[in-house]
């Protein structure tokens, strides 16, 4: 039997005096409760009570016993009861990862912003070092991971978080000696600044968007940022985040191409862990962010 409802049958005995009156209060019987303290006997080794026809008593193992007994209950009750206040309170330590090219930009921002504003979460924040296995996060101590791909994984839960923009571009030097991109299919006849882990462009909005495979990768790269240093320098294409690329492309220093066709936004996904009952903690970190994302919205840039 659980050694944690043989005592509570135990400590409850030793605190009313008799079976009976601890089944009462456990809404139990006295036949049950008195089998739960002899399996208890059986199981340390001793007797613990002793039994007459009109009364139970402790021995002296017995109320040395009940002593430590009702103490490890007091504090798994003491233990329980702080758990489930802290779950239902944001603070405490709220652990996020999501990829670099991300944290380093928008969601870094976001999230300073949410942790001065929300000073009794501990915020641990990592950048880099994520898993392509969704549920990864989970086993690694994380409370929250963000993505940018559509994700389908019934061991978590996501939330869309907003959208992300992104901008295909190139320096105006580049373009003087490669000459212009008139239209997605040139693509692969140009230098290409390629992400690693984005090495298919989608070109294009809806039912009229193509899918390029990228073959002329002149640099590649795990960084959106390094990339963008690259393409401003005037070696090839790019396909950047546009609120990295953005004071580049005012400028002048990098040029928007095919603006009439685009690229599709990315979507910024936060996972996080099964079950319907969420952490406080997290509920209001990702409420934060979502209205965070729709008060600070990325400018257009105009061609």
């Amino acid at each position: 039997m659980d050694r944690l409802l043989l005592m509570h049958s135990f400590v409850t005995v030793a605190r009313t005096g008799s079976f009976n009156g601890a089944a009462k209060k456990m809404s139990s019987s006295g036949s049950l409760v008195s089998r739960h303290v002899a399996e208890l006997e059986r199981q340390v080794g001793v007797r613990l009570v002793n039994r007459t026809a009109r009364s139970v008593s402790l021995t002296e193992q017995g109320r040395h016993y009940a002593e430590f007994a009702a103490r490890i209950l007091d504090e798994i009750d003491a233990e329980d009861s702080r758990i489930a206040q802290s779950h239902d309170r944001a603070e405490g330590t709220l652990s996020i990862i999501c990829p670099k090219w991300i944290g380093s930009l928008d969601l870094g921002d976001a999230i300073a912003e949410f942790s001065a504003v929300h000073p009794k979460i501990q915020v641990r924040f990592e950048l880099g070092g994520m898993s392509d296995r969704t549920y990864d996060f989970l086993d690694s101590g994380f409370d929250v991971a963000f993505h940018t791909r559509d994700l389908r994984d019934s061991s978590v839960r996501l939330k869309k978080i907003a959208s992300l923009p992104f901008v295909l571009c190139a320096a105006e030097d580049y373009l003087e000696r490669h000459g212009p991109l008139d239209e997605p299919n040139s693509i692969n006849s140009h230098d290409c600044l390629v992400h690693v882990n984005d090495p298919v462009w989608r070109i294009g909005h809806g039912h009229s968007s193509a899918l390029h495979k990228i073959r002329n990768v002149a640099f590649s790269s795990n960084s959106y940022l390094a990339l963008q240093k690259v393409a401003v320098h005037g070696r090839g294409l790019a396909l950047l985040p546009q609120r990295s690329a953005y004071d580049d492309l005012m400028s002048g220093a990098l040029q928007v191409l095919l603006p009439d066709i685009g690229v599709p936004d990315r979507p910024l996904y936060a996972i996080y862990g099964p079950g319907p009952d969420t952490p406080r903690k997290v509920s209001v970190f990702l409420d934060f962010l979502a209205q965070w994302f729709a008060d600070h919205p990325i400018a257009a840039i105009s061609s």
